[in-house]
């Protein structure tokens, strides 16, 4: 597999000095009718006009002679080259891509809806012009696939695979460096640099959002009420404590049973309790 050669041109402005001369020698054929000597300077001035290339910051040019690659440009300024060589310019700047919201199945086969954000550049220039066809549609359509294996290889969440170490939710900074070593090692043949990669967009898909959203409220539900009691049951041991300490009422385990019931249902309760005021005896 070939790869990028880079090719020294010669400096542009001895080429200008050369272009003088040449404009000079065309008048001098003209002013002392030398016909030939004129058509050969038209000719010689043809060829080092022809030959200038200005390459700006951060773009090379790629030569070709008859179909031949010669070498790659990569200095800025004004230079000269072949005449006869061909052209292709390249931009070296960082450019940014983000590929379309695809549906895909995690890990555990959910469908979910999953997006990238890739920045990338042309780093070897001889790769996405003769190594692959056109490297725009190669870099799309190889991070889509990329993205598909990544989705595919991780659960969406623990709430699916409580044991998983990385999930797409969660652990962006282990999946994007997944993502990222994936789409590099698939855009290497085409000479792309990958920047960085990420994921833009990630959800699950229409189908099952309401209900995985239902799950997740449940869940949060369940968490917190376990929180609630384990607090609730500390309140009522702390005050039963301190009833018992203080010797301000004796219970018996009826009593104590009782009054733990009627804190854990004040304290556990989800709307406001309202007492009932006992005028009787406490065994009423």
């Amino acid at each position: 597999m070939k790869t990028e050669k880079n090719l020294v041109p010669f400096n542009g402005y001895f080429a200008i000095v050369a272009l003088l001369l040449s404009l000079a020698f065309l008048i001098f054929g003209i002013v002392e009718g030398h016909p030939f000597d004129a058509i050969l300077a038209i000719i010689l001035s043809s060829l080092i006009l022809k030959g200038f290339i200005i390459i700006s910051p951060n773009s090379a040019k790629v030569l070709l002679l008859f179909g031949d690659y010669k070498g790659t440009i990569k200095q800025n300024g004004l230079f000269w080259v072949n005449p006869f060589f061909s052209r292709i310019t390249l931009s070296m700047k960082a450019r940014n891509f983000e590929s379309e919201k695809i549906k895909v199945n995690d890990k555990m086969g959910n469908p979910i809806l999953i997006s990238v954000i890739l920045v990338w550049k042309v780093e070897d220039t001889f790769k996405p012009l003769f190594e692959v066809d056109n490297y725009e549609s190669f870099i799309r359509i190889q991070t889509d696939s990329a993205v598909r294996k990544l989705a595919g290889s991780f659960p969406y969440d623990h709430f699916e695979d409580e044991k998983a170490t990385v999930t797409l939710s969660t652990n962006f900074d282990d999946i994007n460096t997944a993502l990222e070593n994936e789409v590099s090692e698939r855009l290497e043949i085409a000479g792309i640099k990958v920047i960085e990669s990420r994921i833009g967009y990630l959800a699950y898909a229409p189908e099952i959002a309401h209900s995985m959203l239902r799950r997740q409220q449940a869940s949060a539900v369940v968490a917190a009420r376990h929180k609630i009691v384990e607090g609730a049951v500390g309140m009522v041991e702390s005050a039963l404590n301190l009833l018992d300490s203080k010797n301000i009422i004796t219970f018996d385990e009826d009593k104590k049973a009782t009054m733990v019931s009627n804190l854990m249902v004040v304290l556990c309760g989800d709307s406001e309790t309202k007492p009932v005021i006992n005028t009787g005896t406490l065994n009423q």
